[in-house]
């Protein structure tokens, strides 16, 4: 006798006899079909993927090149302008968005907008007085990028708690000398084209110790981004926080590149 209760009638473990077969079909059937559908991704999910975060990846730097692009063709025609701008807004968007306690996706494409506009200006004067440091710059640039993330998926490298506090000592120490060196150039204390990059230690330019100094770094900065993702993922973190590694990402990729660029150029001298 079937029951009258709706919960009951609806479970096939209730069913009536005649009917629990074709119900235990039904149940099948819509297990094959779950088992069939695609897995949820992170716009189901609203979780952090390695997918949705180089998408994220993928479309600041686009964003970036397409800046970078216009700030080339325009130094020509307005100088030093195009990079200065870039330059002091990246800064600035730059300390937001690392401030933020949450990622905001259009600050940090403003960001890479900004900052494109200086790459490429900065590359265009540097190019204009070494031909081909572009070029090197770009390409030293990919190779390290490459080799770090084939090492970091490979396990043979990994953020640890000594390395970071190291890095960051060094980090500290680095700032310093980049903005003694800044003010120096400015003010007229120095009127070497590197500043005090240029001074030589034992015959060697001090800008080619302190330039490989600088890529090792950010070559670190490229793990710890790397372990900021794989962590988020692995906890599960908001989806939004990819928009967060990309960001990281981007500020040492373009850090690596200008320390290359300036690495080449003295180089040159």
């Amino acid at each position: 006798m079937a029951s009258s209760n709706p919960a009951f009638s609806r479970n096939p473990a209730f069913a009536a006899p005649g009917t629990v077969a074709a119900a235990k079909t039904l149940s099948d059937a819509e297990l094959q079909d779950l088992y069939n559908a695609p897995s949820a991704g992170s716009q189901d999910t609203n979780r952090m993927s390695y997918e949705d975060t180089i998408a994220k990846t993928a479309l600041s730097f686009g964003i970036l090149v397409v800046a970078a692009a216009i700030g080339w063709f325009l130094t020509p025609v307005l100088g030093i302008l195009p990079a200065m701008l870039g330059a002091i807004v990246g800064l600035v968007l730059g300390l937001v968005n690392s401030f933020k306690k949450q990622p905001s996706a259009p600050l940090i494409l403003a960001y890479a907008a900004f900052e494109g506009l200086f790459v490429g200006g900065i590359s265009m004067i540097f190019e204009t007085t070494w031909p081909g440091v572009v070029l090197q710059a770009t390409l030293a640039t990919l190779v390290v990028v490459g080799v770090t993330l084939a090492l970091f998926a490979s396990g043979k490298i990994r953020a640890s708690k000594k390395a970071t506090k190291i890095f960051l000592i060094a980090m500290i120490g680095y700032l310093l000398f980049s903005l003694v060196n800044v003010v120096m150039m400015v003010t007229g204390a120095t009127d070497n084209a590197f500043g005090l990059r240029s001074q030589e230690v034992f015959g060697i330019p001090l800008g080619l110790i302190i330039g490989v100094l600088a890529v090792i770094m950010a070559a670190y900065s490229l793990v710890l981004d790397f372990d900021f993702i794989q962590r988020g993922v692995n906890n599960r973190a908001d989806r939004k926080y990819g928009w967060s590694g990309a960001f990281g990402i981007m500020v040492t990729v373009v850090w690596l590149y200008v320390e290359l660029l300036r690495l080449f150029a003295i180089s040159r001298n």
